[in-house]
């Protein structure tokens, strides 16, 4: 007999539990004191909500960034984008952990482009990190926010 989808479901649950990184706290201190600083300089003049974003490389660099808008809304980019941008400019190549600083006492969770951008950078297991304006934490996966996440895979052969 097959397994049940609840059976299954328990199973992915169990087993991204499992995958989940450990973060000294020193790290996870510096992280969110650059999202809170580079938030500081969000240009947000249209919705006044401003967010920061740290990012940790797997060379153990912190790049930061903040969201950006524009007159012409779609123009806009996300903190997470930014401090992505600023990992790649700098020379990194691969995400070990994202912060995202949130303007208000919610967790700010990335909107759906940008956990595809994190996740063209990431593992599942790499942690995201979500920090309310009061300093509350939130962990999260990149795995679990965004499930089946498209990459794209080099063919192993050519075709014909």
């Amino acid at each position: 007999m097959p397994p049940t989808m609840a059976h299954l479901a328990f199973i992915v649950k169990r087993n991204r539990s499992k995958t989940r990184r450990k973060m000294k706290k020193t790290t996870l201190t510096t992280l969110i004191q650059e999202a809170e600083s580079a938030q500081k300089n969000a240009h947000a003049p249209y919705s006044g909500f401003k967010v920061g974003a740290a990012v940790l490389s797997t060379s153990g660099t912190v790049h930061a960034g903040c969201n950006v808008e524009n007159t012409a809304y779609p123009l806009g980019q996300c903190a997470e984008a930014t401090a992505i941008g600023n990992m790649i400019t700098e020379g990194g190549s691969r995400l070990d952990a994202v912060v995202i600083q949130s303007p208000t006492n919610e967790p700010c969770y990335p909107c759906g482009g940008c956990r595809q951008k994190i996740a063209e950078f990431a593992d599942d297991s790499v942690p995201v990190i979500l920090v309310t304006r009061s300093g509350t934490t939130q962990q999260t996966t990149v795995g679990e926010l965004l499930p089946h996440a498209f990459r794209y895979t080099h063919p192993t052969q050519k075709a014909g």
